[in-house]
């Protein structure tokens, strides 16, 4: 009998951690389907993937602020492969300014996207990982723990994130689903259109995250890892 090929799906897939947990998983010899708002970016970015092991990798346009998006991405994903074993809720973005000038609508975009988008992942993907005994993975952040001036939509959104996850772990764990929280510190990418270079060589690489949630996944079906905190050996 043929190895059953186990199936990812990760939100903001196109570039930065969530493109690097695409390429260790893939070359784990995981399907990876990678979202993003843009269809062209992932296309583009799934183009490449499949570099790695052909016909590996589907991009899929998604907007994880909107529940029939995410419904719409996990049943493409099945349809695509016929299963789905691992969720990798990765899509984030990021606004700091002081209480006094942060917008509205910067505000709500990220809780939006941080929050919300997460909740509608797990909505969407819950029963598909209920049937696989599968993983739910939320990529967090230190922001999660810490607060710092100028992060008052930042900071809200990953306290809650964490909060949200650490229940969600209790709430599924008896139907067989793990449920991890990455907390990462500075990670090399584009994240608040940081353009990544030879200087952030100390910083947590995508791929580090990558070998995480590889990591995770091998893991004995008895211990579940809930939460972990990720920070450079030496900042600067």
């Amino acid at each position: 009998m043929a190895e059953t090929i186990k199936t990812a799906l990760i939100t903001g897939g196109s570039k930065g951690i969530g493109y690097g947990i695409a390429e260790v998983l893939i070359r784990d010899g995981i399907r990876v389907a990678i979202t993003s708002r843009s269809k062209a970016n992932a296309e583009e970015a799934a183009k490449a993937l499949n570099k790695i092991r052909d016909g590996y990798a589907l991009g899929i346009e998604s907007d994880v602020r909107d529940l029939s998006s995410q419904e719409n991405a996990v049943q493409t994903v099945l349809s695509q492969w016929g299963r789905l074993d691992y969720f990798i809720a990765n899509a984030g973005v990021g606004h700091f300014a002081p209480i006094q000038e942060l917008s509205a609508e910067h505000w709500q975009e990220t809780i939006d996207i941080n929050l919300t988008g997460v909740f509608y992942s797990a909505k969407a993907s819950l029963p598909a990982l209920t049937e696989s005994k599968g993983y739910f993975i939320n990529i967090a952040s230190l922001a999660g723990t810490n607060f710092f001036a100028n992060g008052t939509a930042y900071n809200a959104s990953k306290f809650g994130l964490v909060g949200f996850s650490q229940a969600m772990m209790l709430d599924v764990r008896n139907a067989g689903i793990k449920v991890t929280t990455i907390m990462p510190g500075s990670v090399a990418t584009e994240f608040n259109n940081h353009q990544p270079s030879d200087k952030d060589a100390w910083k947590i690489q995508p791929e580090d995250i990558g070998q995480i949630v590889s990591d995770l996944i091998k893991m004995p079906a008895r211990t579940l890892p809930s939460k972990i905190e990720v920070r450079p050996t030496t900042p600067k």
